[in-house]
């Protein structure tokens, strides 16, 4: 951190962040998921919180084609699209970074529902992206009941990832 100031920036749904080593980036994912990107040559990182895998209308190939400007980092497959484009912009290779992986967590532990839960499809769909984009998982906290507090310091690619179960309030990231 050259000049000594962190930047503390909380995601909502639907938003992602692309920072460097003055970054930090936190948020609170229940049955949502995020996408921590780190690219330990250059120090620079990126994060997501996403709601649904997809649209349903466009797969990982489609993606590549679409105009920035019709993609929406509410869904797993078009924010890690806009994360990867902004981190080409600072000069970071996809195939540069590693991942890591939140989120996916069941709210509703005692609903009991046909289908596999939204949180495991997220997961699921954040796994095969990141597969086919040729990026390494390198650490993952998926699935269980709750939610999560997590915070990722760009600065050393460390992610932290704090679980709390469905009962608990969300009374802000506790980190």
């Amino acid at each position: 951190m050259a000049s000594g100031i962190l930047t503390e920036v909380f995601l909502k749904p639907g938003e992602y962040a692309v920072g460097d080593t003055s970054c930090r980036i936190r948020t609170v994912l229940g049955s949502c998921i995020s996408i921590a990107l780190w690219c330990p040559g250059l120090q620079v990182g990126a994060m997501s919180h996403c709601l649904l895998p997809s649209r349903g209308r466009v797969g990982v190939a489609e993606v590549r084609g679409l105009d920035l400007r019709g993609l929406d980092a509410r869904y797993a497959d078009e924010a890690l699209h806009l994360m990867l484009h902004e981190l080409e912009r600072r000069n970071v290779r996809a195939s540069a970074c590693n991942a890591k992986i939140f989120g996916g967590g069941n709210m509703f532990p005692a609903q009991r529902g046909a289908g596999v839960p939204v949180g495991r499809r997220n997961g699921e769909a954040a796994r095969r992206l990141l597969k086919a984009h040729g990026i390494e998982v390198v650490s993952e906290s998926l699935f269980g009941d709750g939610h999560r507090q997590i915070a990722f310091d760009i600065a050393t690619g460390d992610v932290w990832s704090r679980q709390l179960p469905p009962n608990d309030a969300i009374t802000g990231l506790m980190l």
